[in-house]
């Protein structure tokens, strides 16, 4: 018997006797071509496959590196300014767990290295913001104002959001708890805050050795030595240790120390100097926290002169290459003319290097715009005790700038200021009320060498001070 043909050999045997277009002819070699495709490419598949896998790895991977540029980018405003800050404040209705668990979520990024930290823009032209201050060029004018970061747990993830000059504080000489909670409230309707925290501090000896560890950490990076770093061998400023950027650190009295004691309130003064003064560019003295009993009496001339002269004696003997500057931070109520004055003699008489104009205030006249209705809510937090801060109080901050900067330049061109206690034009730093680049351009214009900020990180998040410098430079 003859062999039966294959079922492709009878397919081959029929092909000329069929026409080729007919739809017999296309269902009869369709079983015949599937097996022969199959058993002479299956190594095709393979490589499809491991192709498609690759591109999906690559697709995935490329998305992820963009998406972790835009989280940890500041000028990602939709999550940095209109869903974190919303989203804590919907959470948590006491604003200082709000506070701390925002501390807690960037000191977690930023060992993690997902932070939010400026980019400048690739190529970008130099900057126009570049200032002079204190006789070395900082970045930018914008500096973050003490509160956010009371410690020093936090100084170099400020610094990554754009700052030129970073405050922080206060720090007294001993722990204290500060007043009782709650004592921090948002008046949501001004974006603003009321805060009696009461100078809470972890002490003076626990920051100094924080800030000992973060100098130490830095110059085993670079290769040098502690005492290299902070002598300026590293050619970074010793507080800051970034290029272009100033660290200010501000100091307090204990709550329990008597304010007519003078001297007790001059060692207090004194003993942060002596821990804090060789990790610091800038020693901020604190005379206008409206929460500590008694705190700003000290801004009277006489007792104001004699703690300063302590404060800069005891800078100027600071452990370093170079002493860090001394500025006094003053009260925003303290505005008349003859008050005013005081401040200024004591600052010339005493050395000291420049003034912050200002901090919270007590007073409530003036801050709600008319027409504004504030909720009940609103209504009661302003009325709690404590110091008021705000986009309310840029007006006031304006005013007080030029009239500190006209009175500290007549003081010294009358020649009342003496050549051996420092330059005679002091320098001065605005904070109070800033919220946009304008307004940060005005208070410069005014007479400050740095605008800060503070009450607005807490409402427009981790971009704010990019967003404020952004903002001046298309003004300029």
């Amino acid at each position: 018997m003859s062999a039966m043909p294959t079922l492709g050999q009878s397919v081959c045997r029929r092909l000329p006797s069929r026409p080729r277009a007919t739809p017999p002819r296309l269902r009869t070699s369709t079983p015949a071509s599937t097996p022969r495709f199959a058993s002479t490419s299956s190594g095709g598949f393979v490589g499809l496959g491991r192709a498609k896998t690759a591109l999906y790895a690559a697709t995935l991977a490329a998305t992820g590196y963009v998406g972790y540029l835009y989280v940890t980018d500041t000028r990602a405003s939709l999550l940095h300014q209109h869903i974190i800050p919303p989203l804590l404040r919907t959470l948590f209705s006491d604003a200082e767990d709000a506070h701390h668990i925002g501390s807690r979520i960037l000191q977690f990024l930023y060992e993690a290295n997902l932070h939010p930290r400026e980019r400048p823009p690739r190529h970008a032209a130099p900057s126009k913001l570049a200032t002079e201050v204190f006789g070395a060029t900082i970045d930018n004018p914008v500096g973050i104002s003490a509160g956010l970061d009371k410690d020093g747990a936090m100084t170099d993830i400020l610094f990554a959001l754009g700052a030129g000059v970073v405050e922080i504080g206060g720090i007294t000489p001993r722990p204290q708890a500060g007043n009782e909670r709650p004592r921090c409230f948002r008046v949501a309707g001004l974006d603003g805050l009321v805060n009696r925290y009461g100078l809470n501090s972890q002490g003076a000896d626990a920051v100094a050795q924080r800030l000992r560890t973060r100098v130490r950490r830095f110059a085993k990076q670079i290769g040098a030595t502690e005492e290299q770093v902070l002598n300026g061998e590293a050619q970074v400023p010793p507080g800051s240790l970034a290029e272009g950027r100033l660290l200010a650190v501000q100091i307090a009295k204990n709550k329990e120390t008597d304010e007519k004691d003078q001297a007790a309130v001059a060692a207090d003064y004194v003993y942060c100097v002596d821990r804090l003064a060789r990790y610091a560019d800038i020693v901020v003295v604190n005379v206008s926290s409206p929460n500590t009993p008694g705190l700003r009496d000290l801004q009277a001339t006489e007792p104001l002169t004699r703690l300063l002269t302590a404060v800069v004696e005891a800078a100027r003997a600071t452990d370093r290459a170079t002493s860090p500057k001394v500025m006094v931070k003053v009260s925003p109520d303290e505005d008349d003319d003859a008050q005013m004055a005081g401040v200024v003699e004591a600052v010339h008489r005493s050395g000291v290097d420049g003034v912050i104009v200002g901090n919270t205030t007590k007073r409530r006249a003036g801050l709600v715009p008319v027409g504004t209705r504030l909720s009940g809510k609103d209504q009661r937090a302003l009325a709690e005790t404590g110091g008021y801060s705000g986009p309310a109080m840029f007006s006031r901050t304006l005013d007080l700038v030029g009239r500190y900067r006209r009175m500290m330049d007549a003081y010294a061109l009358e020649g009342q200021a003496t050549a051996d206690r420092g330059d005679a034009r002091k320098t001065l730093f605005a904070t109070g009320g800033v919220t946009n680049g304008e307004q940060a351009l005005q208070v410069l214009n005014a007479g400050a060498s740095v605008a800060m900020v503070y009450t607005h990180m807490v409402y427009g998040g981790a971009g704010t001070v990019t967003r404020i410098k952004g903002e001046m430079e298309k003004q300029l």
